[in-house]
Parts: C-alpha cells; sequence; structure tokens
C-alpha cells in the first residue's frame, strides 16, 4: 500500500487543514507567530495536542486559580502526575483522580479500563506504590438497553484491569440520572503510600542525560485521543473509535514493578508516564519543567505496527508506557533492570540546551519546537459568564413540604432508587481484598486501608451529588467537599486534601462557564474552611451530547449533563482503633442525630421520586457549623465514645438509620421531632446518624453539643419511627427493607 503523503505547510494553512486538529484560525495564526513560520504537519499535531483543553486547561485555567493548593503537610501540589501529602513517619500518601469519559461512551470496557492504567501510572510514575483504587461513575436511567450496556461494560472494564494488575478497588460512588444518558461518566481515583526519600518529578534535567522509552510498544491506538476528549460527543463519535486505547494489565503490572525498583537507581533522573498526548506531552513537559529541550531520533522507537509516520508516533496514546530521564552512561543498567521484567527500555534520544523539542525520522528533522511554546504559551481563555435563566426561577420558588402519604411505601421505594440502592452487584466484581490491606471494604461511608507496618490507616472516598449543584453550583460545589469529609470523619480519620474531577458540559456556553466558576468558588471556600488543600485533579469538558434531528433534517440539540465537580478525598487514621463503619454494634445501644433537620427537598432523592425531576433550591450548607461538628464528632471517635457514625445524605434521616441496620440482624426504635416528611426525608446537610453504648452515653453527650439522643437499637429486626405526637410514621421489617435495597439494580439489568 503506498504511503499517503502529508500535506506541506501552505496546504496546511490555505485548506485550513488544522481546524480537523481542533485548532482554530486565530490559534493557528498564534503558532505561526511563535515559530516564525508555518508549521508542517507533525509540529501541528504536536500544536494540536498540547492546546487541547485536555492537556492545556486552556478555558478552565481561571476557574482552577481559585483553589487553595498549599497546607503544611502538602508536599507536592498540582503540575505533577499526582499530589502528594506527609502522613509523619517520613511516609506521605500519593493520590489523584481522571476521567475517562469520552473513551467510555464509545467502547466502555477499554474506555474505563484504560482510565484506570493511566491513572495508576499518574501514581507510581511519583515513586510511590499504588495501595487503592477508587471511582466515580454517572449513568442515565437504567431504562434503555444503551445506559444497561454501558453501565455493565464500564464496570466490567474497571474490574477486569483492577484485578488482573493486583490493586484493591475499595470504594466509589454510582448515581443515575437522565442527563447522562448520552454521556457517562467514567473518573478513576489512586492512591499510593510513598516514602519522603523515594519521590520522583517529571523533569529533563542535565545537558546530555540520555531520554529512554520503556515500556509497551507504540501502535496507532488513541491517536488524537486528547483532542477527541476536548469536544462534544456526537452520533459521529463512532467514527472517533481508534482514538480509545487498549490496556493490557498484565503488561502494566510489570511495568509497575520495574518503575518502582528503578526508583531506588540514583541515575533515574526523570520519570513521566505517556498518558494524554503520549509521547508529544510526556517529552514537551518534562523539559519544560527543567528549562531544557529533548532531541528524539523516532527511529528508534520501539513500534507494534508498520510505516508508522513521526505524527502517529507522537500523538498515540498507546497504554503501558514511560518516558524516563537518565545520567549519561547508565543506559545499560536500565536496560538490564527493565528486561529482567520482560519489557524494553530504549535510549531515543538526549536532554539539550536548546529549549526545542527536535524530532528526526529517517533522516530528517521532522519537528522542532520550542517547548515553552508547546506548553506555556497555549492561549488562556477567560469565556463569557452567564447566569442562567432556570437558576433565577429555582432561587425564586418557595420551599414546600411535598404530600406524602403512606411513608413506609416510601421509604421502601426510596431504598429501590439506584443511586441509593446497593451497589454490591458492582464491587462484588472488583477485587477488594487483594493485597490484604483492606479494613473497610465498600459499602461503608469511606474505604479503609491500613498502612502496613504501623498503627495508621487510610480512609477514602469519592462524592458529588451533581443535582445540588445543577441547582446552585456555588452551595453544591461546597456540600461536595463536606459530604466527602463526612465520610471521613466518619471512618475516624482526619480529612487531608482533595483532588478534583471538574465534568462540565461545554465551556463556550455562558451558562455552563457560569456553573464552572460558581462550583469552583464553592469548593474553594469549603476546601478552606474544612482546611482540605486541592493537590491535583482534572478537568472534562464538552460533556453534552449532540443529538441529530431525525431524518437529518432541522436543528440538532445538545444535551449536557449535570454539573459534577467530583471530590476524592483521602484522610489519615491515626489509629487502627479509631476505624469507625456506619452499621449499629448491639442492641441497646443509643442513637444520636446531629444536626438541624429543615424542610429541604430541592434536589433530594424524594422530590425526583415523587415529581420525575427536580427543581427549587438546593440544601443550604453553613460551613463553620460544618467544621465544628466535624471536629467534634472526630474528638469523639478518637476518645472511643462512637460505636458508628454514618452521614445522612441521599433519602434523609428515614434511608441513614435503614442503611446502619442492613447486615446486623438488629432493628430501632427512634422518635424524630418536626414535621415527618422533612423528618425523614429532607436532605439538609451537616447531619449524622451515631450509635453509643450506654457506658459511654454521658460522656458523648458532653463532647457533642448538637447530638440529640433520638432512640436505640433494638434485639428485633424490626425498624419503628414515631412522631413527636407519638404517632408511628413507619413500622417495617429490616429484611424487607434490606432486600429490596439489594435487589433493586440486579433487578432493573434483567
Amino acid at each position: 500500500m503506498p504511503l499517503m503523503l502529508e500535506p506541506n505547510p501552505s496546504d496546511i494553512k490555505e485548506q485550513k487543514i488544522y481546524r480537523e486538529m481542533g485548532l482554530t484560525d486565530e490559534e493557528f495564526a498564534m503558532i505561526e507567530c511563535l515559530l516564525g513560520r508555518s508549521p508542517n504537519y507533525t509540529e501541528t499535531g504536536l500544536f494540536s495536542v498540547m492546546w487541547s483543553e485536555h492537556c492545556s486547561y486552556k478555558n478552565s485555567k481561571p476557574v482552577l486559580k481559585k483553589f487553595p493548593i498549599t497546607g503544611e503537610k502538602v508536599l507536592q501540589g498540582p503540575g505533577e502526575g499526582a499530589g502528594i501529602v506527609d502522613i509523619g513517619d517520613g511516609q506521605a500518601v500519593v493520590f489523584k483522580i481522571e476521567s475517562h469519559n469520552h473513551p467510555s461512551a464509545i467502547e466502555p470496557y477499554q474506555g474505563a479500563a484504560t482510565g484506570v492504567g493511566g491513572i495508576i501510572r499518574d501514581v507510581f510514575s511519583m515513586g510511590a506504590r499504588p495501595v487503592a483504587m477508587l471511582n466515580s461513575l454517572r449513568f442515565g436511567e437504567l431504562e434503555s438497553p444503551r445506559v444497561k450496556y454501558l453501565f455493565k461494560e464500564v464496570v466490567a472494564g474497571i474490574a477486569g484491569y483492577g484485578n488482573c494488575i493486583g490493586i484493591p478497588t475499595v470504594g466509589g460512588e454510582i448515581q443515575f440520572d437522565p442527563s447522562y444518558d448520552g454521556n457517562p461518566l467514567v473518573n478513576a481515583m489512586c492512591v499510593g503510600l510513598i516514602d519522603h526519600k523515594d519521590i520522583q518529578q517529571g523533569k529533563a534535567h542535565g545537558v546530555g542525560n540520555t531520554v529512554m522509552y520503556v515500556g509497551a510498544k507504540t501502535g496507532r491506538d488513541g491517536i488524537h485521543g486528547a483532542t477527541f476528549a476536548s469536544v462534544e460527543l456526537s452520533e459521529k463519535s463512532e467514527e472517533s473509535r481508534p482514538a480509545v486505547q487498549v490496556g493490557d494489565p498484565f503488561m502494566e503490572k510489570l511495568l509497575l514493578e520495574a518503575c518502582l525498583e528503578l526508583v531506588q537507581y540514583e541515575s533515574l533522573v526523570g520519570i513521566q508516564d505517556m498518558g494524554a498526548a503520549g509521547l508529544t506531552s510526556s517529552s514537551a513537559e518534562m523539559a519544560s519543567k527543567a528549562g531544557s529541550g529533548i532531541e528524539m531520533n523516532l527511529d528508534l522507537i520501539p513500534q507494534r505496527e508498520i510505516g508508522m509516520t513521526a505524527y502517529e508516533m507522537m500523538l498515540s496514546e498507546s497504554q503501558e508506557r514511560m518516558l524516563i530521564v537518565v545520567k549519561k552512561g547508565h543506559e545499560q543498567e536500565i536496560k538490564d533492570l527493565f528486561s529482567q521484567y520482560g519489557l524494553e527500555a530504549v535510549a531515543v534520544g538526549k536532554v539539550t540546551e536548546a529549549k526545542t523539542l527536535k524530532l528526526t525520522h529517517k533522516g530528517n528533522v521532522v519537528a522542532d519546537v520550542p517547548v515553552e511554546a508547546l506548553v506555556d504559551e497555549a492561549p488562556v481563555y477567560t469565556k463569557p459568564s452567564k447566569e442562567p435563566v432556570y437558576y433565577r426561577e429555582f432561587q425564586a420558588m418557595k420551599e414546600e413540604i411535598p404530600a406524602v402519604i403512606d411513608y413506609k411505601d416510601t421509604l421502601l421505594n426510596l431504598l429501590k432508587q439506584p443511586t441509593i440502592a446497593s451497589k454490591e452487584w458492582v464491587y462484588r466484581q472488583y477485587d477488594y481484598q487483594v493485597r490484604t490491606n483492606t479494613v473497610v471494604a465498600p459499602g461503608s461511608d469511606a474505604a479503609v486501608v491500613r498502612i502496613r507496618g504501623t498503627r495508621k490507616a487510610l480512609a477514602m472516598t469519592t462524592d458529588c451529588n451533581s443535582r445540588y449543584v445543577y441547582l446552585d453550583p456555588e452551595t453544591g460545589g461546597e456540600i461536595a467537599v463536606a459530604e466527602a469529609a463526612r465520610n471521613i470523619v466518619c471512618s475516624g480519620a482526619e480529612p487531608l486534601a482533595i483532588t478534583d474531577n471538574l465534568n462540565f458540559g461545554n465551556p463556550e456556553k455562558p451558562e455552563v462557564f457560569w456553573q464552572m466558576e460558581k462550583a469552583a468558588d464553592g469548593i474553594s471556600r469549603a476546601c478552606e474552611a474544612l482546611q482540605a488543600p486541592v493537590i491535583g485533579g482534572n478537568v472534562s469538558l464538552y460533556n453534552e451530547t449532540t443529538k441529530e434531528a431525525a431524518g437529518g433534517k432541522g436543528e440538532s440539540s445538545q444535551v449536557a449533563i449535570y454539573p459534577t465537580p467530583v471530590i476524592g478525598m483521602v484522610g489519615l487514621i491515626e489509629d487502627l482503633d479509631h476505624i469507625t463503619t456506619q452499621f449499629f454494634k448491639a442492641a441497646g445501644d443509643y442513637i444520636y442525630v446531629i444536626g438541624e433537620t429543615k424542610a429541604e427537598f430541592g434536589g433530594s432523592e424524594l422530590q425526583k421520586l415523587l415529581f420525575g425531576s427536580i427543581s427549587g433550591k438546593s440544601p443550604s450548607i453553613d460551613l463553620e457549623i460544618e467544621q465544628k461538628r466535624q471536629k467534634q464528632l472526630l474528638a469523639a471517635i478518637r476518645n472511643g465514645l462512637v460505636s458508628s457514625a454514618h452521614d445522612i445524605s441521599e433519602g434523609g434521616a428515614a434511608a441513614a438509620i435503614a442503611e446502619c441496620l442492613f447486615g446486623t440482624g438488629f432493628g430501632a426504635e427512634v422518635t424524630l421531632a418536626g414535621n415527618p416528611t422533612a423528618a425523614l426525608f429532607s436532605e439538609s446537610q451537616s447531619r449524622f446518624i451515631i450509635s453509643v453504648s450506654a457506658d459511654k452515653k454521658a460522656q458523648f453527650e458532653e463532647m457533642m453539643e448538637d447530638a440529640v439522643n433520638i432512640g436505640q437499637v433494638v434485639q428485633t429486626g424490626i425498624l419503628t419511627i414515631t412522631g413527636e405526637n407519638g404517632e408511628v410514621l413507619i413500622e417495617a421489617n429490616i429484611q424487607e427493607c434490606e432486600d429490596v435495597w439489594r435487589g433493586a439494580i440486579p433487578c432493573l439489568l434483567k
């Protein structure tokens, strides 16, 4: 087959070929100005991926600047593969969350699997051993064959990769809503452990040092993946299937072990994962961070396909590959190390004084561009921002209490809602006990993983109620951080820091950019109040589905997801004795509710259940009260006064109490004050359900000023909830409640 000739620079300019790569006319003119000439085909490709939203954050930088990113325990903030926080004794925790939304919409198994593989590489590229995986997933309602297919395949992809590589998937969250029908969200988080002395950075220091390619061979999969992730999905997106990478977890396991051994070598200078934009981003970013240049001979790149062009090699996003820089003269020891794992390690270039990325292929210079132009000179856009009409309408709505006729029936129906229902169908596919460090498995407020050789443990969670963010982005952003922190505290841990995954629609729409700005304001305020800085994360924009009009006639419509800024949080448990779960422990224990219940139903599961849609104001939150309650509760847990702790979230207090009973064989007798519907189903914030043994009751009440005793755990498996006037609101057999809660998702998938 004859090779296709690449367009020359004048063709690229005159025929506007750069537009097909995602560059605008103005951006192409900027590139010409920076280079002092028109770029050739390969160079245009380099700029197109490095200047994509996925790599440059050109639309989101003004928003990201709002986040607090420093703290006394922060060892590495945003800008590297993952963030790092000190946990004492010369140890640190490394973590980050990333999205693989667009690939998962097109090819859900591989899209999800390679999302897992990519985030694992981000963590071990820092020199850390990955110890746990989490995820945050969003799908449409489990009604159509397409959504069921996406759900099953995404879960299978996460399980397939994580189980094979031997890293436990210990937690996460899944929510369902029609706004995600055509655009599921697949956010993967990885947590690792490291000794301070082993921390690495992706920098190409030392003129003359050798640039080496290690890991799997380069193929044509994933070409322009970064660009693909920076545009809306449409019915034509199926044509982008080649942009979805293919993962090999067994190869990654070998690469992981080899790289963790490599970290101990004094000859290692820098290391970076070939993630989005592959060889282009890893080489350009490593050079830029070091203030140097890199020269590579692409003839030396290990290739698994015949006749690959420079453009294809530089833009490929083939998986399980790393770029490293080693001291000159030490190449053989690196090759020997990787060969022990059956992996290639090839010297492909060197660090140069000229601050350029210079590429040769078949004896010709195919690219020579300043690394600063690629990495630092991407345009930054402050997009127009406009408050949406719907927001003003919702804010003007009077808060009303929905009419509920049968409280027990309503509780059973809420427990059946897929967002509240048991996710056991999902997590039983994950190996969450591999490596035997998982102390609290999926199903409680946060997962807990012990730190071997110490009395310490890490608690971890992912959280975001996107309905609240849609109704009120600023308040919703605050709530997302606060709920994550509540889950961490309920597990006996002190929140350390967050990593965020900002999933939004098209930022070029003023209403979407307004949602981003306001959500970031809320997240920032909550992070400051709860002393949990942002140490890294990911932005995923253009999460909109273009639906063509029937028959190709008329205007197509665009459907955006709810704004979904997912918060990944990690906390430190100082002593294994402090680990707490949500489940009631003994009959006779006293049950408390902490926090005030208001009539707040905007965005609630009850509102969605009764009306089929959401509207009005989101629940309110007072961050000062939130912080005070969390501190007091954590102190009570550390003093050994708390038997169980669970935050009140979706479904309100009735659902939370039921969840505390599932799997225990116990029942509960409680009395709730105030309007019955609000007392049972309101989703007011900063609230907890706590159980305390009789001998700790007085001491607990002294420490926890907002705690109200509402009843006791009982031996019978019956949940009885009484109103303040003595009326029995709910009398339910807990087994019946548990059966509908456990069976809901499997039933919908049949």
